[in-house]
């Protein structure tokens, strides 16, 4: 028999700190301190952005929880103690940034920040977070696609612990997680290694060019699971998404580029900031 691993990491007495949360939280971390230096370089307060991080947070929490739980009413209204246990997981990533976009764009117009560069410092980190996250959905034995065969996994040449964990219900299955994971990273590194060289972003590009990978991928990734949310019961709610998403990014993309020419550089950065530091002189 396989046995999973324990998505419990700690016991303090009735307390359970579970794997799921503990990864999330790391993931968070790391996202939040490539954003802080990153936001060093392109003239945004660190101040602002941590206080941006504080609002965004919780609502993002919220957003990932509600969304799920819209989506899967019939049970919640059944088993309404089971709203609150995210530790059970069953969190959504599109209401997670969904919500956390709202919160970006209010609180740019409030501390009057540029909100496409703001949303282009946040676009790679959030991408490493979501990544590192997939792991959360791992040691929960969920985000899995169909059933596969012991041999099939072999030859993908994973690690024991990894195919183990996926033997699922009697069976072995797809790990939709880790492609997931892996198209995320993937993603981080290309945006992070092109974002600096000069030229190639105008302001709000790198995120569009976050939104365009994402999506792109989680559409072909989401059809391969067994666990999606639905719509009319016939319709994948993310992988609908996803293609809205990916048309609506490269529209903008283009839209922007014909329609405002003088879009000003990524690595411009701040330029309220540079402004009011060279009227300060």
């Amino acid at each position: 028999m396989v046995a999973a691993l324990n998505p419990i990491a700690l016991r303090l007495g009735p307390l359970e700190i579970h794997w799921y949360g503990v990864i999330i939280a790391t993931g968070v971390v790391l996202a939040v301190i490539l954003a802080m230096r990153e936001a060093e370089r392109r003239q945004v307060s660190t101040d602002d952005l941590f206080d941006m991080i504080l609002w965004a947070l919780p609502f993002a929490l919220i957003g990932a929880r509600l969304y799920y739980v819209l989506f899967e009413w019939p049970y919640y209204v059944a088993h309404p103690g089971e709203i609150i246990a995210i530790w059970h997981g069953g969190m959504a990533i599109y209401g997670s940034l969904i919500a956390a976009a709202i919160v970006v764009l209010v609180f740019c117009r409030k501390r009057q920040l540029p909100v496409w560069l703001v949303l282009d410092i946040a676009a790679p980190t959030v991408l490493l977070g979501q990544g590192i996250g997939r792991w959360g959905n791992f040691m929960n034995q969920e985000a899995f696609g169909a059933k596969t065969t012991l041999s099939f996994l072999q030859q993908l040449h994973l690690p024991d612990f990894i195919v183990q964990q996926m033997y699922i219900s009697g069976a072995y299955r797809q790990p939709t997680f880790l492609y997931e994971s892996l198209w995320d990273l993937l993603g981080v590194v290309l945006l992070l290694s092109l974002r600096h060289h000069k030229k190639w972003f105008k302001q709000g590009e790198v995120f569009l060019a976050y939104v365009a990978w994402y999506s792109f991928g989680r559409f072909f990734i989401e059809g391969m699971r067994t666990d999606s949310l639905m719509l009319f019961g016939a319709i994948r709610v993310s992988q609908l998404l996803s293609a809205i998403l990916f048309v609506v990014a490269i529209g903008l993309w283009i839209g922007r580029r014909y329609y405002e020419p003088r879009l000003p550089d990524y690595l411009t950065g701040n330029q309220l900031a540079s402004a009011k530091r060279a009227t300060e002189k």
